[in-house]
């Protein structure tokens, strides 16, 4: 019989890694019908607070694609979706963008890194910007925001002009949230993908630490099995295979969202 080759556990995940790149399937659809998906997978999850929130996707230039102000994300289509620039006069769509937008510009000219930014006011992570605490990664499954979501804690109102655009873009600084105290989250992604997920993530952790604060409270993880996780639930492909699941469940109720 053959001796088992013992293999570090980080040798494994690295060859996991490489794997997954391989063998999960990558997206297959156009950045608007991406991010009409992406909208009617967040609204599926709880994110739809009347028309408040929005998701944008980075474009050319300075531009991004995002939803009109009175389109509801239950609502959203690709053919309806604007592109604007960064001082939010439309170049191709009917309609206007929502002004809260103006932040989003912010954080697209500070992170080159950013391809999309979700801003939505889902129930348990309001619930939690309501008590002036930060987000609190405590769990396996949502340990892609481990030590990667700022906390603005204090609201500086509506979040339309310049001054917030500056506050919001400090408080992310270089991680891919923030909770924004008495407002919701703010995710900012690599991918369309990575940024839907991540801010349905972003709403369990949330709902995750309220239920245990109600109870004995939270006990704390490893730091460094936490980050391990953290880079784990990170790949991209990973990422996209997620993203492509929700979005099959999208489409077996409606294929009009990509119309």
């Amino acid at each position: 019989m053959e001796k088992l080759v013992v293999a570090t556990k980080d040798a494994i995940i690295q060859r996991e890694k490489r794997k997954l790149e391989h063998e999960l399937p990558g997206a297959h659809w156009t950045l608007r019908e991406k991010l009409a998906l992406a909208c009617r997978i967040l609204f599926r999850h709880g994110h739809e607070s009347g028309l408040a929130g929005q998701i944008t996707a980075r474009g050319s230039g300075a531009s991004f694609l995002t939803q009109r102000l009175g389109c509801g994300l239950r609502e959203v289509r690709a053919s309806d979706l604007l592109s604007v620039d960064d001082e939010l006069e439309v170049l191709e769509g009917r309609g206007m963008p929502n002004p809260a937008n103006r932040f989003h510009a912010w954080i697209y000219r500070a992170r080159e890194d950013v391809r999309c930014i979700v801003h939505t006011h889902p129930p348990y992570t309001s619930a939690l910007s309501m008590l002036g605490v930060p987000l609190i990664i405590s769990h396996m499954d949502t340990c892609a925001l481990y030590d990667n979501v700022g906390f603005l804690n204090h609201w500086p109102g509506v979040p339309v002009s310049d001054d917030e655009g500056r506050l919001i873009t400090s408080a992310l600084g270089a991680k891919a949230g923030v909770l924004l105290a008495h407002h919701g989250l703010v995710v900012a992604g690599r991918s369309i993908e990575e940024a839907c997920v991540l801010a349905l993530q972003f709403e369990h952790a949330a709902q995750l630490q309220l239920l245990a604060n109600a109870s004995i409270g939270i006990r704390h993880i490893r730091p460094e099995l936490a980050r391990e996780a953290r880079d784990w639930l990170l790949a991209p492909a990973r990422m996209q295979a997620t993203f492509a699941y929700h979005a099959r469940r999208e489409l077996a109720v409606d294929l009009q969202c990509i119309a």
